[in-house]
């Protein structure tokens, strides 16, 4: 940006200059004048989880209770609390640390390989 601000060369020249496209400099002016800064924006964000805070903790009490209980009879259990796929349910219960054996859920064993 320095080199736009000392208006010695054309924006043409700068984007050949530093091996960048001409609306990629106007982009960063245009976000200097915006936001005060041409430093890198944060990451959006992306999808929320379907179960998180108290949804989260009452699925885990629920399959310490229930640990032979299947993907679709979880997912049923909540649907008045959560609307989600049976892929969300088990997402959540892999961030809980939970995975299915045999017939039923118990916690991942820290030392086992996956």
């Amino acid at each position: 940006m320095a080199a736009c601000d000392e208006g010695k060369y054309a924006i043409t020249h700068i984007a050949r200059e530093f091996k960048v496209s001409r609306r990629w400099i106007y982009k960063l002016k245009q976000q200097r004048y915006l936001e005060g800064t041409i430093s890198p924006r944060g990451h959006g964000g992306g999808r929320q989880p379907a179960f998180c805070g108290d949804d989260l903790r009452a699925l885990d009490a629920y399959i310490s209770k229930q640990p032979d209980a299947t993907l679709r009879e979880i997912q049923h259990h909540f649907n008045r609390r959560v609307s989600c796929s049976i892929q969300a349910v088990a997402n959540a219960l892999k961030r809980l640390g939970w995975r299915y054996k045999k017939n039923r859920y118990e916690q991942v064993n820290k030392t086992e390989r996956m």
